[in-house]
């Protein structure tokens, strides 16, 4: 948890009520996963982990003899029911965006694949979440250049360090970051390097133990330029952005949309 919660998921909140399905769904095989990964996170891991931040308030119906409990979050003052718990897994999806600022897709095996089968993602790059939803792997990726190489190796170890230039300073981007086939390419674009971010994810697997699912879950984070170079590391960026025309998947230079801003942001860091 950072200082910025808060805001952060304020903004969330505010996303999700705006876009609604377009940032978070499940399908049927969905429900189980989503329901566990619910009980798991508000009912033991955030109280236990930020407990000023998080509480769970027990209350006892003596007319009924009904016993009931509730996730208090004290941060923003919302509570939500645990026990029991939601009936409808979209609810229970919305909750969960609106509690924690990581993004989360769970998936489940599907013969020698894993599928989609429900998400919360507010902050997309460059793809749009619930096109993704119901889809193996393959699927997902398959507007990524050289996918086949590395596609593999993703089903085995669910792992992988993602990070992008964007010429803006949204969180939200579920087009434009990326360059498609079906896109008009702009080669250097004019570019407001003060506005442009450096997008960077910090990304965990987990697999949950009663449905075996997994939930990758990562929270993204936006550095303005100005900030990569004050630290000394623009040089190293700029090499970093020109490799992508370089080793085995030498597409990830169009796809990631250097061919439009990569001589200017370059260009920028290295002065």
């Amino acid at each position: 948890m950072d200082s910025n919660y808060l805001d952060r998921v304020t903004a969330r909140r505010a996303l999700i009520a705006e876009h609604t399905s377009a940032v978070h769904g499940a399908i049927p095989s969905g429900h189980a996963p989503v329901a566990e990964l619910y009980s798991y996170l508000l009912g033991t891991y955030l109280p236990a982990r930020y407990p000023t931040m998080f509480e769970l308030i027990t209350s006892t119906d003596t007319a009924t003899a009904t016993t009931t409990t509730v996730f208090r979050n004290k941060v923003t003052h919302v509570d939500s029911p645990l026990h029991p718990p939601p009936r409808d897994p979209l609810e229970m999806l919305r909750l969960l965006g609106e509690t924690v600022e990581d993004d989360m897709f769970l998936l489940l095996r599907d013969g020698d694949e894993h599928r989609a089968v429900a998400f919360v993602c507010c902050h997309p790059s460059g793809f749009a979440p619930a096109a993704k939803l119901g889809r193996r792997l393959a699927e997902i990726h398959a507007p990524v250049p050289a996918y086949e190489k590395i596609g593999p190796s993703m089903e085995r170890y669910f792992r992988r360090l993602e990070w992008a230039i964007q010429t803006h300073s949204q969180l939200y981007a579920p087009n434009g970051n990326h360059v498609l086939d079906e896109d008009v390419v702009e080669e250097e674009a004019s570019i407001d390097v003060q506005e442009a971010r450096f997008r960077v994810e910090q990304q965990t697997l987990t697999r949950l133990p009663e449905t075996g699912a997994i939930l990758f879950s990562f929270k993204t984070l936006l550095y303005p330029l100005a900030d990569i170079k004050a630290e000394g590391l623009g040089p190293q960026l700029a090499n970093a952005i020109e490799g992508l025309k370089a080793g085995n998947a030498p597409g990830m230079w169009v796809y990631k949309g250097g061919v439009r801003w990569g001589r200017a942001m370059c260009k920028y860091l290295r002065a």
